[in-house]
């Protein structure tokens, strides 16, 4: 088991760890099976963050662990379990965390995919038409373990390995959200600037606090580091600003803009421009026509604000919001329609 010793060992991430987590929990990713949990539960495994340790902590199984551990195999074979993505997509690389677990982490993993339409009709994992994405590959102890998928093909479910036994922290799979859009309707209204949707959050001037990614993660905030929060800012006429990606090219017509959970740590004011822009590099770069779609509009503390956008007849591919001078937005939502 862990020791008294324990500490975080942190690795510099990939880029790929700018994309979205397909099987993030609060996304919506599920573990749905595990030949073993006995220590820890299965479900800790997309859980946020990169997992806790306390010291002192046990249960009736042991020491307490945050991550999904498995008993000491005394039997052939290995551990594996399923997950099921929280929306189809593109894998393009994994975070394979075993933070805290050190004397009790597993030396190799594997991943399988498979893309499957309908998961509740499965009763036997073994007889699914499963893929290789990443071959066994080592594991080092109390780290972030950073591999590339070998497919860019589209998937729903994965199958980790873990040789032969133990736990692991954390399994973060980023890719790229793959959603049919010819089946969405041309006045069928969405959040454009849902993670689940596709919409990325792409730059910010300032994240120090909590992370831009919160901004458009499904429900309200669960509390205030739920959310996207920069530093107090000592300069005059200060402006934060943060940059999200469309999840398609679409006409904005309501604009939600959520304080929850920030009380004396809320923006004064907002305002939201727009722009059709045609990749991420000239957007950051200013390389475009800024449109404004909300005038400056003061915002209230722990508080859902819904706007009506000013230019809802233009279609947009990218946002940004400026919160004056600084503080913390829960949520940002975008509702509207594709272009067609």
């Amino acid at each position: 088991m862990a020791v008294s010793t324990v500490k975080e060992i942190i690795k510099e991430a990939p880029a790929f760890t700018n994309l979205t987590d397909l099987a993030a929990e609060r996304l919506g990713g599920k573990v749905l099976y595990a030949t073993d949990d006995f220590f820890a539960e299965k479900e800790n495994l997309i859980k946020p963050g990169r997992g806790i340790f306390i010291t002192d902590k046990y249960t009736d199984r042991g020491k307490w662990m945050d991550g999904w551990e498995s008993r000491r195999k005394r039997t052939p074979g290995h551990d594996w379990c399923i997950v099921q993505l929280a929306t189809s997509g593109k894998i393009v690389g994994f975070d394979i965390d075993t933070n805290f677990f050190l004397g009790n982490h597993p030396p190799h993993a594997s991943i399988e995919a498979a893309n499957i339409k309908d998961a509740s009709a499965i009763t036997d994992w073994e007889k699914v038409e499963w893929k290789e994405i990443l071959h066994k590959s080592p594991l080092d102890p109390g780290s972030q373990n950073f591999y590339e998928s070998n497919s860019n093909e589209i998937f729903t479910h994965l199958r980790l390995h873990i040789y032969p036994d133990g736990g692991v922290a954390r399994l973060k799979v980023y890719g790229e959200v793959f959603k049919q859009w010819e089946q969405v309707t041309a006045d069928e209204v969405i959040d454009l600037a849902a993670a689940i949707n596709g919409a990325k959050s792409i730059a910010c001037n300032d994240m120090f606090f909590s992370s831009m990614q919160n901004l458009i993660m499904p429900g309200r905030g669960v509390n205030m580091g739920d959310g996207w929060e920069t530093k107090r800012n000592r300069t005059p006429n200060n402006r934060d600003w943060v940059i999200v990606q469309l999840a398609t090219e679409g006409f904005i017509k309501n604009i939600v803009v959520d304080t929850a959970h920030f009380k004396g740590n809320y923006p004064d004011s907002c305002s939201i421009e727009a722009c059709a822009g045609n990749n991420d590099a000239d957007v950051i770069t200013d390389k475009v026509k800024w449109q404004t779609i909300l005038s400056n509009k003061k915002l209230s503390a722990d508080f859902i604000h819904e706007f009506a956008s000013e230019l809802s007849d233009k279609s947009f591919t990218y946002v940004r919001l400026n919160i004056f001078p600084d503080g913390g937005i829960s949520r940002l939502r975008l509702f509207g329609t594709k272009k067609s």
